[in-house]
């Protein structure tokens, strides 16, 4: 598991008809999808659509100009992430993005894994690594927008949950490099993550349990300001169920299920939850790193909230 403690910007948790097949693996090591591909086309996130109607940052702090940067601690296939983005006038400049081996080669240089990569899902690393890069620069903080690139679904979502460690970074102008813990094993404790904004009244509250290395105990919700529950939310229940044909109550504790389960962010997506799904991923993605360096400390998401 590639996975960073940082914390995530997360674009406006919308409600979405939508069914997506689920997702692989987050691990960056490997650079296929769970299911085989013949096409290196590129998959639009499920939150594309919402990105570009709701630009407007109603909510999240702003980032602060710099040079931001992140890399893995260990090398996997051979290989290990590195990655940055530069912040001018607030805004995201220029970003970098690659996997690198002992001697310093890029992946993209690496005519062996290319011919193995595209053989075996129809994409390699010369092709997804720079779409990737490309599409983090045209969704800047928005990165739950970020394209999922065919044949590569589980290196696209680890980018996405660095991309989005690098976003939280300039939000605090910290510019210290972010190390991934990407091999370690998780350690038994409690580790909780909050979001500080809320989105249609509600806010992300969310903790893992991990005992013997392994997750036992997901508790996932949305608090409103009274704090009460989503899945508990009657009103809310019932115009969801007659809108997507799902409520929170259920989709909630399917998604808590599947974590323990799989013990992997990138769960399946589950139907006419889609924005939801995917939040949940990225949140579960820094909770289990935060599990893997040992650091129990609360994370307090300033979640980037997109207005109409």
């Amino acid at each position: 598991m590639k996975l960073s403690k940082t914390i995530t910007s997360i674009s406006l948790i919308a409600m979405s008809a939508l069914v997506l097949a689920a997702c692989g693996n987050s691990s960056s090591s490997s650079d296929s999808s769970s299911s085989k591909t013949t096409s290196s086309k590129v998959e639009k996130s499920s939150s594309s659509k919402a990105a570009e109607s709701s630009q407007k940052q109603v909510a999240g702090g702003a980032l602060k100009d710099g040079t931001y940067k992140l890399e893995e601690l260990d090398y996997s296939h051979d290989y290990r992430v590195q990655m940055s983005m530069t912040v001018k006038d607030g805004k995201i400049s220029d970003t970098t993005y690659d996997y690198v081996n002992k001697d310093g080669k890029s992946k993209t240089k690496d005519a062996s894994y290319e011919k193995t990569m595209k053989a075996k899902s129809g994409v390699g690393p010369a092709e997804y690594i720079p779409k990737l890069n490309d599409s983090f620069k045209k969704n800047g903080t928005n990165v739950n927008s970020i394209d999922v690139v065919t044949g590569a679904t589980e290196s696209s979502q680890t980018f996405k949950n660095y991309a989005q460690q690098l976003v939280q970074a300039a939000q605090a102008g910290n510019t210290k490099t972010i190390e991934i813990h990407n091999t370690d094993k998780m350690k038994d404790g409690t580790y909780t993550l909050d979001e500080k904004n809320a989105s249609h009244g509600y806010k992300v509250q969310f903790s893992i349990t991990v005992k013997d290395g392994k997750i036992t105990k997901s508790n996932y919700d949305y608090v409103d300001k009274d704090g009460k529950l989503k899945s508990n939310d009657a009103a809310y229940e019932k115009a969801m169920k007659a809108k997507n044909g799902i409520g929170p109550k259920e989709y909630i504790a399917d998604l808590n299920k599947e974590l323990v389960k799989g013990q992997q962010p990138n769960v399946a997506a589950v139907s006419g939850a889609t924005e939801s799904s995917s939040s949940f991923a990225l949140y579960a993605a820094q909770l289990i790193n935060a599990a893997q360096a040992g650091n129990t400390a609360k994370i307090e998401v300033d979640n980037i909230v997109y207005g109409e």
